[in-house]
């Protein structure tokens, strides 16, 4: 069902219903791919889906200003996959990290703190945790059953060329390129595990989402290989995305919440849950991508979009899934199915919305 507040919000919300993904709703094609094998050009070793993959509903979203919601449309409570987006709530529990001490300083080395062989070595030893939150750590290696040279040369977004996917690059030093590779986020996600000593979403559940009043129908998958032992017990270490399965199966309405928690920077009814700097720092561009901070797009650099808010910036995923906020505009904006050339039309179209003189 869907409400919008003017005239002009309901141009924003019937672009979104006319702009429907393309993926099937069972996230599998006739030929029986999956539709993340499909999108990046995927085949060979390390394709298998091994983590839990459920049939998405239709286009659903959610816009608040200045925390009041002014539009929303389709089934927003329904827990629909959300890919990459698990990426940013990583980045905010990195967050959580940083402010009890179980990391230190963000330039220090992952292998400092986190044990056993996936941080150690002459290479991926100088890994540092601000390496592995900019996508250009260069980490090197297997973790649960999946090789970091599947992603090489990846590219994402509308227009990717991945001819090349796959082809196993020579990896540089850590910190001297940008390559989104969800082996080295998976290999984060085991890093933060191993720092807390607890499974990352009971830390997400306990400390942010029930505290921001979000619904308890949201889980966080990882794959039937990610299992791990910690302190004699047994861990499932989660996934920064479904590229194989898994991830964040979530509602839009706990996503706005969510956006609504980082639009106030990272403060709910008082409480300063993040480090007051931490949104600050994930908003600063890398020195490897102009448009990427800390797991978080920003509108920077030389493909910003002249027409929207330069402070905005979005958590993204695969299928048309942003949360997107623009803190000046105080706006968060979460769209579920929308395909992503006609994303840039839609925020554009709601910026003039919320802008319209009849917005009081």
């Amino acid at each position: 069902m869907s409400f919008a507040a003017t005239p002009a919000l309901q141009s924003v919300v019937d672009h979104a219903l006319a702009h429907e993904t393309e993926w099937p709703r069972s996230m599998y094609h006739p030929d029986g791919s999956y539709v993340g094998n499909r999108e990046w050009n995927e085949s060979g070793p390390w394709t298998e889906i091994v983590g839990p993959v459920k049939p998405r509903g239709g286009p659903a979203g959610v816009i608040l200003q200045r925390g009041e919601r002014v539009a929303s449309w389709g089934d927003t409570t329904r827990p629909d996959m959300t890919f990459s987006i698990a990426k940013s709530y990583l980045s905010v529990l990195a967050g959580l990290a940083v402010k009890d001490g179980l990391i230190a300083d963000l330039d220090a080395q992952v292998g400092d703190s986190v044990p056993g062989q996936h941080f150690s070595g002459d290479h991926n030893g100088r890994i540092t945790w601000r390496h592995m939150l900019q996508m250009n750590s260069e980490w090197r290696g297997e973790i649960f059953g999946k090789d970091d040279q599947v992603d090489h040369y990846r590219q994402i977004g509308v227009g990717a060329d991945n001819s090349r996917k796959g082809q196993l690059r020579e990896v540089g030093a850590p910190g001297s390129y940008y390559e989104y590779n969800d082996v080295r986020v998976n290999a984060l996600a085991y890093a933060l595990l191993c720092r807390f000593g607890r499974p990352l979403p009971e830390v997400l559940r306990e400390r942010i989402m029930d505290p921001i009043g979000a619904s308890g129908d949201w889980r966080w998958e990882g794959y039937s290989t990610s299992w791990v032992e910690l302190g004699g017990k047994p861990m499932q270490s989660v996934t920064g995305g479904g590229h194989w399965g898994g991830g964040l199966f979530i509602g839009a309405d706990d996503h706005a919440k969510f956006g609504q928690f980082i639009l106030q920077n990272g403060q709910w009814n008082g409480e300063q849950i993040l480090p007051e700097d931490w949104m600050q720092q994930s908003r600063t561009p890398t020195p490897t991508l102009d448009k990427y901070g800390f797991l978080w797009w920003l509108n920077r650099g030389q493909d910003a979009n002249p027409n929207l808010p330069a402070t905005a910036f979005s958590a993204q995923g695969a299928g048309g899934h942003s949360i997107w906020i623009a803190p000046d505009q105080e706006i968060v904006a979460v769209m579920r199915w929308l395909a992503p050339p006609h994303t840039p039309k839609f925020l554009e179209l709601l910026v003039a919305a919320l802008n319209s003189p009849t917005r009081n």
